[in-house]
């Protein structure tokens, strides 16, 4: 494991894998860099990827305030400490992440999986207060069932291969505050981003989702937007061939010229 130190003096960890044009790969709520484990084979012969734990997560520090800006500028202390161009693949709120950062750190490319939005009737939901009362009332497996079902689309989490074995019920607290950051992040009516953007969704991923990217493809100038038939919110574990191979070939093009 490697460390870089963000800007409140927080050290994230990360791994590397491969060789080739950098690529940081971010996980989302409930995930830390594990999740990638499905994807990475796919990818490291021909990228070298860069795979942190975000704060709070895994082998990474955690700081006393917690916000999106904390995110992003953990984001930013990463992609400055690689050489060369990197790009960047967020999925879910590390997609949100990624979409934040982007319009104040020099990535070369952008890909997002369903990044954590709220967009039109969507806005106004109260997901992180409902996963804090399970957790007052002592029940953290149900406020993490209530997490899957709602913000990931997962109807039956207990079918989950992770459920409730595997599963770090301590990571409640942390999905709980980045829902509440997600519940007031409000993407701006011009979307200040000129790195070509590659926008995947599923087409069994959760409505609010898919209508946040839809509406992303909208407002990018540089974007393409992508929906895989038969996969849900987290095709990266699901259908990592065909992510990877919607990877392979955005990364592969040549830079539009301006």
């Amino acid at each position: 494991m490697q460390t870089v130190t963000s800007t409140d003096g927080t050290r994230i960890a990360y791994e590397e894998h491969g060789t080739g044009h950098p690529l940081v790969l971010l996980h989302g709520g409930s995930a830390t860099r594990h999740s990638w484990g499905p994807l990475i084979p796919h990818l490291a012969a021909e990228f070298r990827l860069i795979v942190p734990d975000r704060r709070g997560r895994g082998e990474s520090g955690d700081g006393d305030d917690y916000s999106l800006a904390r995110e992003v500028q953990d984001l930013r202390s990463l992609v400055d400490n690689i050489e060369g161009d990197v790009s960047v693949f967020g999925h879910s709120f590390g997609g949100l992440v990624a979409l934040a950062a982007a319009a104040e750190t020099d990535i070369q490319r952008l890909i997002l999986y369903e990044p954590a939005l709220l967009v039109g009737d969507h806005r106004g939901d109260n997901l992180a207060a409902r996963m804090r009362e399970q957790v007052a009332a002592g029940d953290r497996e149900e406020a993490m069932k209530l997490f899957y079902r709602e913000g990931a689309g997962i109807p039956d989490p207990e079918a989950l291969p992770i459920w409730p074995a595997k599963f770090d019920f301590d990571l409640v607290d942390t999905v709980i505050r980045e829902n509440a950051a997600v519940e007031g992040y409000e993407l701006p009516s011009e979307v200040d981003i000129v790195a070509p953007t590659l926008l995947l969704t599923g087409d069994r991923g959760p409505p609010h989702l898919g209508d946040a990217v839809r509406t992303l493809d909208d407002q990018l100038s540089e974007s393409r937007l992508v929906e895989l038939d038969g996969v849900g919110h987290i095709g990266t574990q699901t259908a990592p061939e065909r992510v990877a191979t919607e990877i392979r070939s955005f990364l592969q093009e040549p830079i539009p010229q301006a």
